[in-house]
């Protein structure tokens, strides 16, 4: 393998080992270095990320189950929904490695990812906050709707948006 594929692998797996100290900024930035590694490689002209898929998938989960182990300390609602949107996540990623059917990810979104940040967010920021019923039904939706947006498009239309950038850009090139 080459050198820099390597160096963004390990940053993966670094990175999110912040969760547990900074749950909130963490998953930011580990959420951020997910989004940017393949333009990490253009960029520094490190290499190439030949059959990087699969793994990215198995580096997803990793920073998320750090997220979710944190999510663990929560309580009531908050915690239950944490669990649900988890294992939902995590069943249709390993259907989609089973069967490698990209629209499974469509179907099972990580909307895990952004209600952990709302309420990681709501602890560090805005604790008077409180969960009922129907606010957790108005705030998943509302996280829902961009998330539905994101997975249709890197998923089902399969866009690359870093190709995209550097087409419109003459970015990263």
């Amino acid at each position: 393998m080459e050198l820099g594929p390597l160096i963004v692998i390990l940053l993966r797996l670094i990175v999110p080992l912040s969760i547990f100290r900074w749950p909130f900024w963490g998953t930011v930035i580990a959420l951020v270095l997910d989004a940017i590694d393949v333009i990490l490689i253009d960029v520094f002209q490190m290499g190439d990320f030949a059959n990087y898929s699969a793994l990215d998938k198995g580096l997803d989960m990793y920073y998320l189950a750090f997220s979710f182990i944190v999510s663990l300390k929560w309580h009531g609602l908050a915690k239950k929904t944490s669990i649900i949107l988890f294992v939902y996540r995590l069943i249709g990623v390993v259907l989609f490695e089973i069967t490698h059917t990209r629209v499974l990810l469509f179907v099972f979104p990580n909307l895990f990812e952004n209600w952990f940040l709302f309420w990681a967010a709501r602890n560090r920021y805005f604790k008077k906050f409180q969960l009922t019923t129907k606010r957790l039904f108005i705030v998943l939706f509302i996280l829902l709707v961009p998330k539905m947006a994101q997975e249709y498009l890197l998923h089902y239309m399969q866009a690359t948006p870093w190709n995209w950038i550097q087409s419109k850009t003459g970015l990263l090139k």
